[in-house]
């Protein structure tokens, strides 16, 4: 990883831009942070991106500030948590803060309701970009058991209708059974040894 010389202002910077620039919530800031930590800066990797994500997701709250805790924790610990999320929190609040003052013209506004509605097509786009990216990155991993999880996830879901939380509960348990056998027989050798 390269480290600049201050680090905690480029985490505050970059997740402050990345917040008060991205319309559309998580889904559209995660494959931006990607594109910013993991091509540009390169401090993370894809794998490590991935990995924040699904905890992130898994996670109650909004997916762009549990990924930016993260993030922040990863490269700096609890202050960098607090920088990365403090960057991500401010841009909606602060925005939030000045329509909540002028929300009756901004309600009745033929334009902005427009503008909005419009906006949904280019979240749309990047959410179904983001669905690729992951999908694809699961793909190529080789990893049977995360295809499967993958399968099966989108199925119950899409096919039966399960909720989200019971198909997160088993993904986690299908992707945590066989490191825990693995733990399991790495610790029964080291006994025998």
């Amino acid at each position: 990883m390269k480290e600049p010389q201050n680090l905690y202002r480029t985490l505050f910077t970059s997740t402050f831009m990345l917040s008060a620039f991205t319309f559309g919530g998580g889904y559209v800031i995660v494959p931006l942070m990607r594109k910013k930590f993991v091509e540009k800066l390169k401090w993370i990797d894809d794998e490590e991106m991935l990995n924040m994500i699904s905890i992130a997701q898994s996670s109650p709250g909004a997916l762009a500030v549990n990924t930016s805790v993260i993030l922040g924790y990863k490269l700096k610990g609890i202050k960098g948590a607090l920088v990365t999320v403090l960057g991500t929190i401010l841009p909606p609040l602060l925005l939030l803060s000045l329509i909540s003052l002028f929300y009756a013209s901004f309600r009745d506004n033929a334009l902005v309701s427009s503008v909005l509605s419009t906006m949904q097509a280019g979240v749309a786009a990047i959410i179904l970009h983001v669905v690729y990216t992951m999908t694809r990155s699961i793909l190529t991993s080789k990893n049977l058991t995360s295809a499967l999880i993958l399968f099966t996830s989108f199925l119950l879901v899409i096919l039966f209708q399960v909720p989200i939380l019971p198909v997160l509960i088993l993904s986690a348990l299908a992707g945590f059974l066989p490191d825990l056998s693995m733990i399991k027989e790495g610790e029964s050798h080291d006994a025998v040894s």
